[in-house]
């Protein structure tokens, strides 16, 4: 069964009257951060009108037991109700801290349909940094190719969202892509608990990942993905011999797509259904976008999973949105 992709499709789970941005009017505005704040704007008028609106602003401070908390915290009048292990939340456990790791290898400089893969990359990131940091929450950015470019840390303070733009903002040095030194590193990097996004197009061996993905879990942090691609890559749209170049190791080819389609299409769906095993198996979130995909979609599928998983999502007031 192919990997299902992030639709645009449905309006009616988002708000019967906003219509989402088109990415590509979207990338038109110069500068990341207005970008972003037009998107999380959008976002919030969106989910104020829509049967979403407060989704998990009622969840109780509680969290699941993990081995190693203080049983002194443990809920006993909730164990013998439900018959579940849950520990208080304080108010200094309630804000999240939250990595973002960005892919910055040469193939993110694919973009055949009009959005290069790294701008709609940044500007994803971008969002998800605002919107957290405008909810209390520490943010981090880790970019990587086949190592770690560039590391600010998780932190919630006047001007840090601008330092995490800036670094987004900052060319990638355009090397391969390798998985598994740079999340080795970041590992050592995350040491107390939190949220770990992963955005890429993951056109790398993935052979560790999986391992490496459920090593990250049982340490207790959650994580989602978001794997991005361009639509030609997802669909193979090509017409006539064409001449391909790899863009991470320069070799040439030419290829008569009539020929190449159906068995491209078919390590492509094995490779995302890989992907997307490796993130069911260790309970992690798995969105495939393409570059033609709403911004807003992208947040709005990030605010469900972690909903879906008994997180508080929505935890400072909303903006008042004019004529609701």
């Amino acid at each position: 069964m192919p990997a299902a992709e992030s639709s645009p499709s449905s309006q009616s789970t988002y708000g019967r009257n906003h219509k989402f941005i088109d990415p590509k009017a979207l990338m038109s505005i110069q500068h990341l951060e207005w970008r972003a704040n037009v998107v999380v704007e959008g976002f919030w008028s969106g989910l104020h009108r829509s049967p979403y609106h407060g989704f998990s602003v009622e969840f109780s401070e509680y969290r699941s037991y993990s081995p190693g908390d203080d049983l002194r915290y443990l809920d006993w009048k909730l164990l013998a109700r439900s018959d579940r292990y849950h520990i208080k939340k304080y108010e200094d456990e309630t804000n999240l801290r939250c990595m973002i790791c960005l892919d910055r290898s040469k193939s993110m400089l694919f973009g055949q349909s009009g959005i290069i893969k790294e701008d709609y990359a940044n500007t994803l990131a971008a969002t998800l940094a605002t919107f957290l940091e405008k909810q209390g929450d520490a943010v981090g950015v880790l970019s990587f190719d086949s190592q770690i470019q560039s590391y600010v840390p998780p932190r919630n303070r006047p001007g840090h969202l601008r330092q995490l733009i800036q670094a987004m903002e900052k060319p990638g040095q355009g090397a391969s892509t390798t998985l598994e030194d740079p999340l080795t590193r970041m590992m050592s990097l995350m040491k107390k608990r939190g949220l770990i996004v992963f955005i890429s197009d993951f056109l790398a061996p993935i052979e560790s990942f999986g391992e490496q993905l459920a090593t990250l879990r049982a340490y207790g942090h959650e994580c989602q993905i978001f794997h991005i691609l361009d639509p030609v890559e997802r669909y193979f749209t090509f017409e006539g011999a064409i001449q391909f170049e790899d863009q991470e190791t320069g070799k040439e080819m030419f290829i008569d797509p009539a020929k190449a389609r159906a068995p491209y299409l078919e390590a492509l769906e094995k490779h995302l259904k890989q992907l997307e095993t490796y993130a069911h198996q260790a309970g992690a979130g798995y969105h495939l976008l393409t570059t033609h995909t709403p911004l807003e979609k992208g947040l709005l599928d990030f605010l469900k999973f972690r909903s879906h998983q008994g997180k508080r999502v929505l935890r400072r007031h909303q903006p008042q949105v004019k004529g609701s």
